[in-house]
């Protein structure tokens, strides 16, 4: 059964690092691509980055300040956040999209997790 799961939300001063963790089940990052989009209140869903086996992608606003990366051993993908910004603040979600190269369209993303809060504030 296909299923991700985030995991590691939570509060950060700005210019901090945090750390999230998507467990994934039923597949694997050779052949399904899986993608952290995040949602602030009053604002559109926005793609943040994404990977599939050796592909990655960002948006140009995390572009040079967020990491992903993929474990298939431990069915899991991170996102790496440093120098954290006040506009960061958002529930971030990990979804799959199978069979899919790396991209950043929510809307063609099948299974999502529940999501987890980032609030950057001092």
């Amino acid at each position: 059964q296909v299923q991700v799961v985030e995991s590691g939300g939570g509060l950060a001063q700005p210019g901090g690092s945090l750390r999230l963790s998507c467990q994934f089940y039923g597949f694997t990052l050779d052949d399904y691509a899986i993608g952290w989009f995040r949602q602030s209140p009053g604002k559109e869903r926005e793609g943040v980055a994404c990977i599939r086996s050796s592909d990655e992608y960002y948006a140009d606003s995390v572009k040079g300040r967020f990491t992903i990366s993929g474990d298939n051993a431990k069915s899991t993908v991170y996102l790496q956040m440093n120098s954290l910004k006040p506009e960061d603040t958002a529930v971030y979600y990990c979804a799959t999209d199978p069979w899919s190269n790396c991209h950043l369209e929510d809307s063609e993303y099948d299974y999502w997790g529940q999501g987890t809060q980032v609030t950057v504030s001092s």
